[in-house]
């Protein structure tokens, strides 16, 4: 019994001082939250504050790892003030750590440059005659040397087994001939650029299938294109204020357009004639190449052949389909293009012709 009366009359001073405990344990728990938070804005005030302030970004994870070992003071009255208890001791903020590098940078030396394209061959030169030629040499799976004129100028390729001294010896032999299709290009070429390029005007005419078209310009609240082929107008509808260059874009889309379309059409006809089947077909804009066809059976044309008239374009289709049982232009790889186009002489040498009578539309 005296038990029981010990525990009633200590139980009313117990609770008392349970609640005193309690009401300095509470203010500091309620603060805890905020005390992450203010843990997490330390971690960018050292060398990454200036960053997130000036970005509005939040730091990122790894520099708030590096703050957290920041050991805080033991003691809760070394903690910020908790706004939600003014009456509660005053907290100091431990100070910021400083991640500003003690040794001085070290410079840092020049990238090496990058090492030339795989596929960007060197220039050699080979003394013929009295001139210095020179060429471009290129290797590849092909069984014999070729030689290939363009407005860069002479480009060889040769199998891999083939020496520099053969195919100098090679090109010797084909003098002749390499010095005069280079003298040929060459005043083709001057004679193109001499031309005055098409003035971007209303009326102004274009080369198309052959003939010539004419063009119509008009302002209106869209960009819109159409032709009509009876009157052989392409007409360009355009907003106002639009520039020349926009102009010339829309042509050349329109005139790629059309030469996609004839030339899928060309190709399926004469691959039936010749009983071929082709992999795939793309248009091209080499300066230089008219048309071209890969061991893949890869196709592709030049839209500019659309500037010319179908005969023409025949031809070219026919040449590469062809390629496709002859990879070379041998004697049988002629015959093979003679059996579906028999006018293939007449037109390789038209198709020459026409190409410098070209105007100069998109320099």
């Amino acid at each position: 019994m005296d038990r029981i009366r010990n525990a009633r009359h200590f139980a009313p001073r117990l609770q008392r001082w349970l609640d005193d405990i309690a009401s300095v344990v509470r203010p500091a728990a309620a603060t805890a939250p905020d005390d992450a938070s203010q843990l997490d804005l330390f971690g960018q005030a050292g060398a990454a504050a200036p960053a997130a302030a000036l970005s509005g970004h939040v730091a990122p994870a790894a520099l708030r790892r590096e703050a957290d070992p920041v050991a805080l003071p033991a003691n809760p009255a070394t903690f910020p003030a908790n706004p939600a208890n003014p009456a509660a001791p005053r907290r100091v903020a431990p100070a910021t750590p400083d991640f500003s590098p003690t040794a001085p940078p070290v410079p840092r030396k020049a990238p090496p440059p990058a090492p030339p394209a795989p596929d960007a061959a060197p220039k050699r030169q080979l003394l013929v005659g009295q001139f210095v030629l020179e060429y471009t040499l290129r290797r590849s799976t092909r069984r014999s040397i070729g030689f290939m004129i363009d407005d860069d100028g002479l480009r060889v390729t040769a199998p891999k087994r083939i020496s520099i001294a053969e195919v100098d010896n090679a090109i010797r032999t084909k003098q002749a001939w390499i010095l005069s299709k280079l003298h040929e290009r060459r005043e083709r070429r001057a004679a193109r650029l001499q031309k005055p390029p098409v003035e971007w005007v209303d009326g102004a005419t274009l080369p198309y299938l052959g003939g010539e078209i004419v063009l119509r310009l008009l302002v209106g609240g869209r960009n819109r294109t159409s032709y009509n082929p009876a009157t052989r107008e392409l007409a360009m509808v355009l907003v106002p204020g639009a520039t020349e260059l926009l102009l010339k874009e829309r042509v050349r889309a329109w005139l790629q357009l059309e030469a996609r379309q004839l030339f899928e059409q060309r190709l399926d006809v004469y691959a039936a004639r010749l009983g071929v089947r082709y992999h795939s077909f793309a248009l091209s804009s080499a300066g230089t190449r008219w048309g071209s066809c890969t061991v893949d059976r890869k196709i592709r044309l030049n839209w500019r052949l659309v500037h010319f008239s179908l005969p023409l374009i025949d031809y070219v289709v026919a040449h590469e389909l062809s390629h496709l049982l002859e990879m070379n232009h041998s004697a049988r790889f002629w015959d093979t293009v003679g059996t579906i186009y028999p006018e293939y002489e007449e037109a390789k040498q038209l198709l020459r012709k026409r190409a410098q009578e070209l105007p100069v539309l998109f320099p």
